[in-house]
């Protein structure tokens, strides 16, 4: 039975086990269980209630020596530092859900624009105006094609709002950039991000090396609920991610996105940058079944998307444990042109990625560059979170779930069987597969999106995937009600009413009548679980940004 088989069994095991109210999960993360023998040593966690949190329950934290660093309010958490005996103990108060390490995440527009059909959305007068997109990332540096568009700007991790990283300047910039600065009668390109009208809401959370924690990330997804109507937040931003260690429904990364879905903004996530090691590399919180994962399509610098492929180092589904089907969809993210900030970290990594001021500007070389070329799901997802901004420009009252049935369904399913792809420091060549667990429900058509007029009733759940023994095959699955939040999925199923699917190969990859993968999506013959597959359990998780792309 090859890795996939045994995962999907797993999995299937585990389902089942919490639809009889079974806990097959310890109250202790697996990460942070391994760190309690050392006692004298304090470890940084985050404590999940079952509700929220009362005085009583600090006073216990207080009362073991614990310090309280962040308390919640958009899911019953707290963060804070305590002894691992301390630990133990919270762990056997029945008031507490889960512990779990504070961990570690990093950080993950000219023929991108283009290639997903922002121009039409763009000379027909929709470019998200009045639309906030929050960007939480390294910070954004007041780049002249996006200054007067941060309305908001704070930092959770005690630094400046400068970003000195330079991740969060070029992610902007793909979602909201103007491209003013590289525009002319005589400049060669514009670099334009896809919903040039909308605000910036700016909230840092990487450092300057591109690191954070998950205290952090949901400190600031919090500041962004709470600031929703002042700025009128509809869309999220995440080109961040970490290692998969619990399930969606434990992770408070996940549990967070969630909660700000529910309150109305859509969340868009990076998928990762780790598709080379093959199968189940989505990162957290691009494992959450609600938010838009996102997948990075290579342009190879021309403007028509027929030649497009994917790029081999997007992560691919499905995700570890939960098995969801991700990503949801994929746009460009290889050597995406989008803005630079000077003298940041990325630009000190990869100086040759600075673009020179002779492509976009008549000032000449000597002109100090203000646009650089990054790679990555990173580059990817704020493609997308533009493209939510133009929808709800036009159409404000749009449910999150809505905008992401939208951009699944109309996405272009026009993809070839195989493609290879070389990496232009190593010569080695990578193979892909153009499964569902590769592109999703396909690449994004912005126009596409703008013609549908479809109606989400429910959330828009990614499914899952299990493994059927007597059948030898995969079958996608409706997330189970006891799982997914009492049943919201049920009879208010966006995908429609059909439970199951095989997706093992073939030539039917459909829910029902409203198909987001498509009726007749050829997903090749060398699927996710063939006995070829590169599946792996030492993954390198690395970062989330590839300054040179793939050739």
């Amino acid at each position: 039975m090859n890795w996939l088989k045994r995962q999907l069994l797993i999995g299937s095991c585990l389902l089942f086990g919490a639809t009889l109210g079974i806990s097959q999960t310890p109250k202790i993360s697996p990460d942070l269980l391994s760190l309690l023998s050392n006692a004298l040593t304090p470890v940084d966690v985050v404590i999940q209630y079952n509700s929220t949190p009362g005085l009583l329950d600090i006073t216990r934290v207080l009362s073991q020596g614990g310090k309280i660093t962040a308390q919640y309010t958009l899911i019953p958490a707290v963060a804070a530092k305590l002894l691992p005996a301390a630990v133990s103990l919270l762990a056997a108060d029945p008031s507490v859900a889960y512990i779990s390490l504070d961990r570690q995440v990093v950080g993950a527009v000219d023929y991108g624009t283009a290639a997903v059909n922002g121009d039409v959305a763009f000379h027909s007068g929709l470019t998200g105006t009045g639309v906030g997109i929050a960007i939480i990332d390294s910070g954004i540096y007041g780049h002249p094609d996006v200054a007067s568009r941060i309305v908001y700007r704070a930092s959770f991790i005690g630094k400046t709002n400068d970003d000195d990283y330079g991740h969060g300047t070029h992610v902007a910039g793909i979602a909201a950039g103007s491209g003013l600065s590289s525009s002319g009668p005589k400049f060669t390109r514009t670099f334009r991000g896809v919903a040039p009208g909308a605000n910036l809401i700016d909230l840092r959370v990487l450092d300057a090396n591109g690191m954070s924690n998950d205290s952090v990330i949901v400190s600031a997804l919090e500041q962004a609920v709470k600031l929703k109507a002042r700025y009128n937040i509809k869309v999220i931003n995440l080109s961040v991610g970490r290692p998969i260690l619990e399930s969606a429904n434990l992770d408070p990364l996940c549990k967070a996105v969630a909660a700000a879905w529910q309150q109305g903004i859509v969340v868009v996530v990076a998928a990762g940058n780790l598709g080379r090691n093959g199968y189940a590399t989505i990162t957290s919180p691009g494992n959450s079944p609600y938010v838009i994962t996102v997948g990075a399509m290579k342009t190879l610098n021309t403007y028509p998307r027929s030649d497009d492929q994917i790029a081999s180092y997007s992560s691919k589904g499905p995700t570890f444990i939960d098995l969801g089907v991700k990503p949801d969809i994929v746009a460009p993210g290889n050597l995406v042109s989008s803005l630079l900030a000077p003298g940041s970290k990325l630009l000190q990594t990869f100086p040759g990625n600075a673009i020179q001021a002779s492509e976009y500007t008549t000032a000449g070389s000597f002109a100090p560059p203000i646009y650089m070329r990054l790679s990555g799901t990173s580059m990817a997802a704020p493609m997308v979170s533009g493209a939510a901004a133009i929808l709800l420009g036009r159409e404000p009252g749009l449910s999150p779930d809505t905008v992401k049935a939208r951009l699944m369904k109309t996405a272009s399913k026009a993809f070839p069987l195989t493609s290879i792809a070389t990496d232009p420091t190593t010569g080695k060549v990578y193979p892909s597969v153009y499964d569902l667990f590769t592109v999703g429900a396909g690449y994004l058509d912005i126009a596409a999106a703008l013609n549908s007029h479809d109606s989400a009733n429910g959330y828009a759940l990614s499914p899952t995937v299990v493994w059927d023994s007597r059948l030898g095959t995969a079958l996608l699955q409706k997330p189970l009600a006891s799982i997914w939040d009492n049943g919201i999925w049920g009879l208010s199923s966006v995908w429609g009413a059909q439970v199951i699917q095989p997706v093992s190969s073939g030539s039917s990859v459909a829910w029902g009548t409203s198909a987001a993968w498509g009726s007749s999506a050829a997903w090749g013959t060398s699927a996710a679980w063939g006995t070829s597959a590169a599946w792996g359990t030492s993954a390198a998780w690395g970062t989330s940004t590839n300054g040179n792309g793939e050739k």
